[in-house]
């Protein structure tokens, strides 16, 4: 089921109207119908799947308890590892196991048909990265004793399944999710109200303008030796703000909807086009998966150890690598890493300046915000490539052909017209970048005729290109 789907839009009302007919004095009964409509929401994709989240929360949650028990530290790391390594190894099966033996057969020059049957005919279980790092980051923090493990089975089932972050986040911790289940919610309006204008934002992003977006990168992408340099860097831009809308949009619709609920879920984006630099790029984008990678892996290399600049590079090449390759199996979401690390390392070396430690990141704080902005932009754009192209031959050839400036006789003016939906997204949020979302002052500034007005012309639009329903981006990872 896609919160784009008029699917969505009768079943999100319905768990709602029972949730609150149920009422906040009984808790568990609220948080079992969460549990039911969670596990109806995601084994609508494949029922198959849900033994598998099932199975992925009850070995955690009892790691969780065995963890906090022991006395034993031997013990308290064998518990630990059986959580990290059921999570890692099923993603590894899932998502991993044939892209490796692929890559080893073809390393060895061996028969691909005559091993054919070392590979699995299987497909990837939607939202497996999401909710295997959810759970896993949950029995690690009861391990470094930062939080208590619960003893809660159905709410701990419900800040795994919890539908509106289940298949593509927020990444969220047990810290901040996890006592929401435990304590009663009462029903608040504006807090409603709020989801529901996130909710309305986030569909604009994702209808308006990254489906209207994608039209564009499809049909470039699609033939790359019939366009030059202006259409690929001109589609390669434009991606970066599909997959920003369409993944920022995602997140958005999920917050909202989990508003309305009364449980709050933590922010994944802060406009991230504004970044001065690639480092603070991540800073701003998919910020519950870097910070999950920063504590967990970046954190874990440095800790105890002489934090001089190669263990920090080392430890940041790690990390990114692992971000690119946690996107997919492919070679070119490896690089994609590689490129990022590279990047922030080079914006990290230190320089002695004056006798003063100085770095590129210093710099391009204090040059112009503009001429920042650009340099983020463009090399952000340019990791784009191997982000959207199939492969890593397509990659190089579409960044070979934009670096030769060849003239691109393609350059049509209704695919250049595409470009009009993202003046008025960045307007939006640059003026409301103090606000979780645009909307989200309206009833201060204008009266309620107004408003609705301005609601009923998103509503319009996302009406007008609203088309077949196009599934998230990161639904794939």
């Amino acid at each position: 089921m896609l919160f784009n789907s008029f699917s969505y839009g009768l079943f999100l009302p319905i768990v709602l109207l029972l949730y609150w007919l149920i009422g906040y004095k009984r808790l568990k009964l609220q948080n079992l119908l969460l549990l039911v409509a969670s596990y109806f929401f995601y084994g609508l994709w494949d029922w198959r799947f849900l033994f598998l989240i099932i199975a992925s929360s009850i070995i955690d949650f009892i790691s969780g308890i065995e963890i906090a028990k022991s006395d034993s530290q031997l013990k308290k790391r064998v518990f630990l590892s059986i959580s990290i390594f059921w999570n890692l190894g099923v993603l590894f099966i899932f998502k991993y196991y044939n892209f490796f033996i692929s890559e080893f057969l073809t390393l060895f020059h061996l028969d691909t048909n005559t091993y054919s049957f070392s590979t699995l005919q299987i497909i990837l279980p939607i939202g497996l990265s999401f909710y295997t790092f959810q759970t896993m980051s949950y029995s690690i923090d009861v391990y470094r004793n930062k939080i208590k493990p619960t003893s809660n089975l159905l709410n701990f089932l419900c800040f795994v399944g919890f539908f509106p972050q289940l298949v593509a986040g927020p990444i969220e911790r047990a810290s901040n999710l996890l006592p929401q289940f435990n304590k009663e919610r009462s029903f608040n309006i504006a807090e409603s109200k709020d989801g529901l204008r996130l909710i309305l934002w986030g569909l604009f992003k994702k209808i308006v303008v990254a489906d209207n977006l994608a039209i564009v990168v499809n049909t470039i992408y699609s033939n790359p030796e019939d366009y030059g340099s202006l259409s690929l860097f001109y589609a390669s831009a434009l991606f970066f703000f599909q997959i920003y809308c369409d993944f920022s949009g995602y997140s958005d619709i999920a917050i909202g909807s989990a508003r309305l609920f009364g449980i709050k879920l933590s922010k994944n984006f802060n406009i991230p086009y504004l970044s001065r630099s690639v480092a603070e790029f991540w800073q701003r984008w998919h910020i519950t998966l870097t910070k999950w990678f920063t504590d967990y892996v970046y954190g874990s290399i440095i800790k105890k150890r002489d934090r001089n600049y190669f263990i920090k590079a080392f430890a940041l090449f790690t990390s990114m690598l692992l971000i690119g390759l946690w996107h997919g199996a492919k070679w070119t979401f490896i690089i994609f890493g590689v490129y990022q690390a590279i990047i922030i390392t080079f914006e990290r070396i230190p320089f002695n300046i004056k006798g003063k430690k100085v770095t590129v990141s210093h710099y391009l704080t204090k040059m112009p915000f503009v001429f920042a902005v650009i340099y983020s932009f463009l090399l952000i754009t340019t990791s784009c490539i191997f982000f959207r192209a199939e492969t890593l031959e397509s990659s190089f050839f579409i960044i070979q052909k934009i670096a030769s400036l060849i003239p691109s006789d393609n350059f049509s003016l209704l695919i250049g017209m595409k470009i009009i939906v993202i003046p008025i997204l960045v307007l939006l949020e640059v003026l409301t970048r103090k606000k979780n979302h645009p909307f989200e002052s309206l009833e201060k500034i204008f009266n309620r005729p107004l408003r609705w007005l301005i609601y009923y012309i998103f509503i319009i639009a996302i009406i007008r290109y609203a088309g077949p329903t196009e599934q998230f981006i990161y639904f794939q990872f």
